[in-house]
């Protein structure tokens, strides 16, 4: 996919209970990574129909309907940010999930705060870990996939240690692909 950096729009979606400051950083580090322009929507709330009582998690693609109606044109794309945990059927837990097709979403919060570990609170870390989670996904809705290097923003993240180890932007070859 070939996008103009400088069109691109991102909304940003709480969805449930979100700190309004880590918005605001998450806002921040988009629009200098991506070079987008990141607009804030009102919360909206976790859908309750998600919810497996058997895993005391949310199943991550039931957020997708909702955030889909806050796609703002041909390069809008939209990011719900929530703090419940989040799983897919095939995996334990994710971090996030993307829908390229309908160009949305939604990252969890919960697994990236040093407290989920029973570890004592870290939030500059803690803001760092939802910002490379925040990027990556919105790296797969421009096109990306999965990227083998491990330094990359777009490296899969199987674990914390994963996100903790790769850094906060794109390898070349992944900023390349992007700016193509």
């Amino acid at each position: 996919m070939t996008v103009d950096a400088a069109s691109i729009h991102i909304n940003l979606v709480p969805c449930g209970s979100v700190p309004p400051a880590l918005l605001g950083y998450l806002g921040e580090g988009l629009k200098k990574e991506l070079k987008a322009e990141v607009a804030q929507v009102e919360k909206v709330p976790v859908p309750p129909g998600a919810y497996d009582p058997r895993r005391r998690q949310y199943r991550a693609e039931a957020f997708q309907p909702l955030l889909t109606p806050y796609k703002l044109g041909t390069n809008g794309l939209v990011l719900g940010v929530t703090e419940v945990d989040l799983f897919v059927p095939e995996l334990n837990f994710v971090f996030g999930l993307a829908d390229s097709r309908q160009k949305c979403a939604i990252i969890s919060l919960a697994r990236l705060q040093p407290e989920f570990y029973g570890l004592p609170s870290n939030p500059q870390l803690f803001k760092e870990r939802a910002l490379k989670e925040a990027i990556h996904e919105l790296g797969h809705l421009l096109g990306l996939g999965h990227c083998p290097n491990p330094a990359c923003i777009m490296f899969f993240s199987n674990s914390l240690a994963d996100t903790d180890r790769k850094g906060s932007g794109f390898c070349p070859s992944c900023r390349s692909r992007l700016e193509k």
